[in-house]
């Protein structure tokens, strides 16, 4: 019982040290919930292409999400094992999901995180949905209620 007790808390620990640097990034979510972050470049007269213009603040959490241990590779397995469709799907699994599906959040975060570097309306697509806002919130309450001494809980 106690070397369970042990292993979770080693796992909170990792946790912890993994989402910390994106939690600096949950103020700006927060307030640009429901909001697009993009603009189009029209450049030019004449020119047919318009250019996706995405904000600083957006690339930067992108960025530092991208190089954090949270990316799971195979995140299309999540969508298909969880038989996610929907932003419903996906926020229904997010504010259900305890530190046991810790890699269901992982999942969800790297789908528009690495999906969004060929599909650039994902990045956009999570901001305004509030997925971003609501996977970093879910993976800092689990990780705060478990961070706790057990008489605590």
């Amino acid at each position: 019982m106690e070397e369970n007790e042990e292993y979770k808390q080693k796992l909170i620990a990792e946790y912890k040290m993994q989402l910390e640097p994106l939690l600096r990034f949950l103020p700006w979510l927060a307030q640009h919930n429901g909001m697009s972050v993009t603009s189009v470049y029209q450049g030019a007269e004449g020119l047919t292409m318009q250019i996706p213009v995405y904000d600083g603040t957006l690339l930067n959490f992108v960025k530092t999400a991208s190089k954090s241990t949270l990316m799971d590779r195979n995140y299309r397995y999540v969508y298909s094992r969880k038989r996610i469709k929907s932003h419903d799907d996906e926020r229904r699994l997010i504010t259900q999901a305890t530190w046991k599906e810790w890699d269901t959040l992982r999942g969800i975060l790297s789908y528009y995180v690495m999906g969004g570097r060929v599909k650039g309306t994902l990045w956009n697509e999570a901001v305004k949905e509030a997925i971003f806002y609501m996977v970093l919130t879910q993976m800092k309450k689990i990780i705060e209620y478990w961070d706790q001494p057990m008489e605590d809980k």
